[in-house]
């Protein structure tokens, strides 16, 4: 028989096996979450009912973000996965039951949530800094900003294909919704998400100003001292400028790096640059970026209006073919594209050579990454949003942030020494943990889950087990 062929001979499949569980991974996302003290916190909020069908919520919201994690993509989705972790997890809510708990979640109830998420943030950042390796701070072209917290803002948009509570045309001519968030980079955890009508527009400085405030509020005060706020053009506008210098005080730093929608202006002032005031940009790594330049523009570009210190960055690439099509007079007469950079940072306390415009690029540029952060939500239970109804997909859209939050906890506590897994993205953590399968057997008076020994992150698996069954308990 050929090998080609053969692999099958006298193989039979049935559904009759026992004890199986698949998506094993869903109990690190539940240990995590009771470890940090998520979960005695949620059940601070809601009481615990004394009828016999009562469910309690903790148990539901906590259970809908790890099934988000795993791959849910509904509230049925969510169910069937839960059930199938009854034996290990206790009972599953039903879908209905999980929605009337969406349901529940007002502003008010939102509001007391984030406080809750704050407090177990706090506690999570202090496991951080006592772990080997200490806190992650971010490195950016050979310098480490040591006591930086960046925060990247972004907006996306989230499509509908029926008609929803508050879905309408996207500025991208799409239809759906247009959502804006706050990341840390550090970390990247999403700190809070602000659902929206798919018509917000995109520079809407009182949404930024919201969910910037909101975000502030999540990251602990012994952290808040110095803080670098990075955000696509859709946050040059006077209001949100002003609010962020208005930001700083005695006991507080924030700087920020903002892109900036390039005018006539700005066009006559670059046009008043000597050759020899370019310089070449830097890679994330610090090695030079042959073809990219970039210069300083302040001095030639004065704009009344604008909060005082603003320097404006201009960096100028040779246009690529996608780019043709969108290029002004002068770039064509230039034969360079250029995109200019607002921000205030004059220098950064402790990061030496920091005022310099190649350095500030750099790191500008790094604010890309928030892509990640936003392809890493889309595929944890944010590609669509499952409800007509407007209170029950901001509840969905809180379950996936927790979830979100689950998934670097686990990465972050248990994982920083593993290769390719502190800040893997979600299909790597399914493939290599979150779906692992296993078996569930009882043994001694005690449940024993066994992972194939053969699979090469079986003892990966086992290890993050063992670092959070025995994270310390913080005061």
């Amino acid at each position: 028989m050929s090998e080609r062929t053969g692999w099958d001979r006298r193989l039979s499949v049935t559904a009759d096996g026992k004890g199986l569980v698949g998506h094993a991974g869903a109990v690190l996302l539940h240990k995590v979450a009771d470890r940090v003290g998520l979960t005695d916190a949620l059940g601070r909020l809601w009481p615990i009912g004394l009828s016999a069908t009562w469910r309690d919520r903790t148990h539901v919201l906590i259970g809908l973000a790890s099934a988000i994690v795993l791959g849910a993509r509904n509230l049925l989705e969510a169910e069937r996965l839960q059930a199938h972790h009854a034996a290990l997890l206790g009972p599953a809510p039903s879908d209905s039951t999980a929605r009337r708990m969406l349901a529940t979640l007002n502003e008010e109830t939102l509001r007391r949530i984030g406080k809750l998420r704050a407090g177990v943030r706090r506690q999570v950042w202090q496991r951080l800094h006592l772990r080997p390796g200490g806190f992650p701070w971010l490195s950016v072209a050979g310098k480490r900003l040591r006591g930086w917290i960046v925060i990247d803002i972004d907006a996306t948009i989230i499509t509908s294909v029926s008609k929803k509570a508050g879905a309408a045309v996207t500025f991208k001519k799409t239809y759906g919704f247009h959502p804006l968030a706050c990341w840390c980079a550090n970390t990247q955890e999403s700190l809070t998400m602000l659902l929206r009508k798919g018509n917000a527009g995109s520079n809407t400085a009182g949404d930024h100003i919201r969910v910037l405030s909101e975000a502030l509020a999540q990251i602990p005060d012994s952290c808040q001292a110095k803080i670098l706020v990075r955000i696509d053009g859709a946050g040059a506008t006077h209001d949100l400028l002003n609010h962020l210098q208005g930001l700083n005080t005695a006991r507080r730093t924030v700087r920020y790096l903002v892109g900036w929608t390039i005018t006539e202006v700005d066009e006559r002032a670059v046009a008043l640059l000597p050759e020899d005031a370019w310089q070449v940009c830097l890679e994330s790594d610090g090695e030079v970026r042959e073809g990219y330049h970039v210069a300083e523009l302040t001095g030639l570009n004065r704009r009344a209006g604008w909060p005082e210190g603003m320097r404006l960055l201009v960096r100028r690439v040779r246009p690529a073919a996608r780019h043709i099509k969108n290029l002004t007079a002068f770039e064509r007469k230039t034969g360079w594209k250029y995109s200019v950079t607002a921000t205030n940072i004059g220098r950064m306390w402790g990061v030496a050579g920091s005022h310099h415009p190649q350095w500030l690029d750099a790191v500008a540029r790094a604010h890309a990454v928030v892509e990640d952060r936003v392809r890493t939500d889309k595929a944890m239970g944010l590609r669509n949003l499952p409800s007509q109804d407007w209170t029950v997909n901001q509840g969905w859209m809180l379950a996936a942030n927790l979830g979100h939050d689950l998934d670097c906890w686990v990465r972050l506590l248990a994982l920083h020494d593993q290769p390719d897994l502190e800040r893997a993205e979600p299909t790597t953590m399914r493939y290599r943990l979150y779906h692992v399968p296993a078996r569930l057997s009882a043994h001694a008076r005690r449940r024993w889950l066994r992972i194939e020994r053969t699979w090469p992150w079986a003892e990966t698996f086992v290890l993050a087990w063992q670092r959070l069954t025995h994270l310390p308990v913080l005061a």
